[in-house]
């Protein structure tokens, strides 16, 4: 990494903590900006400090991994987020990758893997530990089914060209522009949208849209 990272930690094990923050700091593009015991102070200071990453225990005392990525989305700051783990629980997995996080890292492997994580996640990739990659891939083959089973061919064609844009990565209002309707008009497009494809919430949509733009 050529640029200055700066990294937010929050895990309410302090002997855990110490260790993945001796590995972060061992790369000198990394900085740790923060160190925090549980959730409420995490998004506190992210939302002060704004950090490149922050790397979350997924399970904290007060606010979970979870409830602070969706905070960070619901103030629009500009933090990627790494889960720590010591579960494989798919259903935690699906909701935390719905959400928009970035990595996610198993803690029995946090302190060789979290430096190749946060590597990926500054270039705009995703990193899941090895030993969580059944996850994926199950996760993969569910997405394959309900794609088979809810094709796009169910959208009519106004809904395709909406989620045609929505997969740029336009916002409800530029999309509204184009078409010169309301942007009421186009939430109820992403409403029928959404309901068409089984997909919940308005990221899970934008994901599925540039997953499956080249089908558009």
């Amino acid at each position: 990494m050529e640029r200055s990272v700066s990294v937010l930690i929050a895990d309410d094990h302090p002997l855990f903590c110490t260790g993945v923050r001796q590995a972060i700091e061992s790369f000198p593009s990394l900085k740790v900006v923060a160190e925090c015991r549980d959730g409420e102070q995490a998004l506190k200071e992210i939302n002060a400090q704004v950090p490149d990453l922050a790397v979350l225990d997924i399970r904290m005392p007060r606010m979970s991994g979870l409830q602070v990525l969706r905070e960070i989305h619901a103030r629009n700051l500009a933090t990627d987020v790494i889960f720590l783990t010591m579960y494989d629980d798919e259903e935690t997995f699906n909701e935390a990758m719905d959400l928009g996080v970035m990595g996610y890292v198993s803690k029995e492997s946090a302190v060789d893997d979290v430096v190749a994580a946060i590597e990926t996640v500054v270039r705009g990739r995703h990193f899941i530990s090895p030993s969580l990659m059944d996850m994926m891939v199950a996760r993969r083959a569910q997405s394959s089914s309900r794609i088979k089973n809810r094709p796009l061919d169910t959208l009519s064609p106004m809904e395709r060209r909406i989620l045609t844009l929505i997969a740029e990565s336009k916002t409800s209002k530029e999309i509204a522009e184009a078409f010169f309707i309301s942007q009421r008009t186009v939430e109820n497009h992403r409403a029928h949208i959404s309901a068409k494809l089984g997909i919940h919430g308005s990221y899970s949509l934008l994901k599925f849209a540039i997953e499956n733009k080249a089908s558009l």
